[in-house]
């Protein structure tokens, strides 16, 4: 297996590794080139909308939202962090490779759906789960809420391997050109 830009073989246990070490550099961006407008909006806008994803995702099942829109501005978040911040900025909080969160995912998802075949029922059957908690009391949701998490994850691992991929071509082209990244 060779890597389509580099001549040197890519061993068989790193294939999920980013071709460009844009996530795990070290570097980091010119400071002419960061607004400070930028750099507290997306302070204070990042954990926001990664909150506002998961109400998203929890209250998909009865109200407008779910995984895939959860997911959506959850990778939002992850671009305007990559905006502000260029690869530096996003590898501070996404320590898990993109392929592995796209595999979840999809693991999740289609575990999701033949579960209730295995147990007898039809694909993506549903069913309502209730547990009680200490201080919390009585809990109930039901089993679809996994295959949001699955859709919500995978979406998350689609935008930051995009990210990773035509980001690690922009900087190659800014370098190619003899600008600073």
């Amino acid at each position: 297996m060779t890597d389509p830009v580099h001549t040197d073989p890519v061993p068989f246990d790193e294939w999920d590794r980013p071709v460009e070490g844009w996530l795990l550099s070290g570097r980091c961006r010119d400071g002419h080139d960061r607004t400070l407008l930028l750099e507290v909006a997306t302070r204070t806008l990042f954990p926001t909308m990664l909150v506002f994803s998961l109400y998203l995702l929890l209250v998909g099942h009865y109200s407008p939202g779910g995984g895939f829109s959860g997911g959506l501005v959850a990778g939002l978040a992850f671009v305007l962090r990559y905006i502000a911040g260029g690869d530096v900025g996003l590898g501070a909080v996404v320590s898990v490779r993109p392929p592995v969160l796209i595999g979840s995912g999809l693991t999740i998802s289609v575990l999701t759906a033949l579960v209730p075949l295995a147990l007898g029922a039809p694909v993506l059957s549903s069913a309502k789960l209730e547990t009680t908690l200490p201080l919390v009391g009585t809990v109930s949701t039901q089993t679809s809420l996994f295959l949001d998490v699955g859709v919500y994850v995978l979406i998350v691992g689609v935008v930051l391997d995009l990210l990773r991929s035509l980001g690690a071509g922009i900087d190659r082209d800014m370098h190619d050109a003899g600008e600073s990244p």
